[in-house]
């Protein structure tokens, strides 16, 4: 099978639309794959890795098939970490914009009563770690009787971490005439019995990954002992030049000390890991795909959930404790087509480890030396001038989506008892302006947000200065994100 562009799956306009404006060319071969049969309700186990386009290969589906006037959510999507559920969510966001599909994500670590609230509003998809989802599954305050599509996303990570009976116990919960999806960079026991137990005679695709072989990305070690590792780390970042860089290590610790060092030699760098607060590994995350520094320091937890297409340069300053995650962090380069570079420090200690790797990933991994003291030299003045040379802004993927978009505030909401239908009807009453021109409205207890289509942003803002809405005087501005 070979489709040549997205046309060929018969989508909507509205659809067709936003994957023209997140510049979406020809479906990947997990697309092409994936798509035909998930348009036609079937259940889906999916082998495939990180970076195969594998999010909008159920992300595009999921969109199409939501039926806007149904408040209720009717596909829950789960995923291992907090990361990942908002990149999905986004996503989601994004292929659904011009439908107005309404996406949510919960996780841990948010305030509950927060996550409550915006599940009480219409909400078309929900993504969600599987803990928080249990939760809100138990208490009440997701309601799961419209169901009608479960996607198992990163599945052998989410059962590496525990996950699995957390899972079992919401599967269990939902409504039983409804597609289930697994997508996953393994296929281990767990999942197997998945299929077995809950899944209706599914179709069992396998995406041969591009990320394993040496076409779209370099793999090599360099040998070295522990007391050598960050001066090497120096001389490997100095010759290497990236312009976009992830070093990943095995614990917090370690993350801390590399900050730290090289923070204090002026490296534009930020670090990730478990320990630091959801609000700062999002804003970190934020930034590193926006450009704002070159070099991200972290653990695992950044292996899955970044989505950036020009990350040059992985660097693997320990070996992952675990064989899949060799996968998934080297997987963050060589995406998109782009060709990237996969490097790992290897001490006597971690060969069997390196071992392991090869033996998994179906290919030796060829030893290199360690740059010269001469190439270290001969690199350095281009690099003190990247160092030096504040790197480019990068645009986010859905600018060119969101350039006719206006996101507008009002300084009213459920506390004065509004409702969409009240912003809809006072809204649609403005001349040259339709239902087709109002997206995603959200609700909260003292203000609104609602997204104005297709060019007419600064038209309604002018308008509703001068109007009421149920009766209520509202102030309204173009709000800041």
């Amino acid at each position: 099978m070979n489709i040549e562009s997205f046309e060929s799956f018969h989508l909507s306009k509205e659809i067709r639309q936003a994957l023209s404006d997140l510049n979406y060319e020809q479906p990947t071969e997990v697309q092409q794959k994936v798509i035909p049969p998930s348009l036609n309700k079937k259940d889906l186990v999916v082998k495939s890795q990180t970076g195969s386009g594998k999010t909008a290969s159920f992300g595009i589906p999921v969109c199409e098939l939501t039926e806007w006037e149904e408040n209720k959510p009717q596909t829950l999507i789960l995923t291992p970490t907090r990361e990942l559920a908002v990149q999905v969510k986004e996503d989601i966001t994004n292929i659904g914009r011009y439908k107005r599909v309404k996406a949510a994500a919960v996780f841990g670590k948010q305030p509950f009563n927060k996550q409550k609230l915006e599940l009480k509003q219409k909400t078309h998809v929900v993504v969600g770690t599987p803990g928080r989802v249990l939760d809100h599954i138990e208490k009440g305050t997701l309601p799961i009787e419209k169901v009608t599509n479960l996607i198992i996303d990163e599945a052998d990570e989410m059962f590496n971490m525990g996950f699995i009976d957390q899972v079992e116990a919401i599967i269990k919960e939902l409504p039983t005439n409804r597609t289930t999806s697994i997508f996953s960079a393994t296929i281990p026991e767990d999942v197997e019995n998945l299929r077995k137990n809950y899944m209706k005679n599914p179709d069992e695709i396998e995406v041969t990954s591009q990320h394993l072989t040496t076409d779209s990305i370099d793999h090599t070690v360099i040998e070295t002992t522990e007391n050598k590792k960050f001066n090497l780390l120096k001389d490997v970042m100095t010759t290497e030049n990236p312009d976009s860089c992830i070093i990943f290590c095995n614990t917090q610790e370690s993350v801390d000390h590399i900050f730290r060092q090289l923070n204090q030699a002026n490296y534009p760098c930020e670090k990730i890991h478990g320990g630091l607060y959801q609000k700062d590994r999002f804003a970190v995350m934020d930034n590193f795909k926006r450009g704002k520094f070159r070099y991200l320091i972290a653990t695992d937890v950044a292996a899955r959930g970044i989505d950036i297409e020009s990350i040059s340069l992985v660097i693997n300053y320990d070996v992952p404790f675990e064989k899949e995650s060799y996968v998934h962090r080297t997987g963050r380069t060589g995406r998109a087509g782009k060709h990237g570079n996969a490097i790992s420090f290897v001490t006597p200690v971690e060969k069997k480890d390196i071992q392991d790797i090869e033996s998994y990933i179906g290919f030796s991994i060829p030893i290199i030396q360690a740059p010269s003291k001469e190439e270290v030299s001969t690199s350095k003045a281009a690099f003190e001038e990247k160092l030096n040379t504040r790197s480019e802004e990068k645009k986010d993927k859905s600018a060119k989506l969101n350039e006719n978009i206006m996101k507008l505030y009002f300084n009213g909401g459920k506390k004065k008892k509004l409702r969409p239908v009240d912003f809809v009807g006072t809204i649609t009453s403005i001349p040259d302006v339709t239902a087709d021109d109002i997206g995603i409205i959200s609700i909260e207890q003292n203000a609104t947000f609602i997204d104005i289509l297709n060019d007419k942003g600064s038209l309604v803002l002018q308008e509703m200065k001068n109007k009421t809405v149920k009766g209520k005087k509202l102030k309204v501005y173009q709000a800041k994100k």
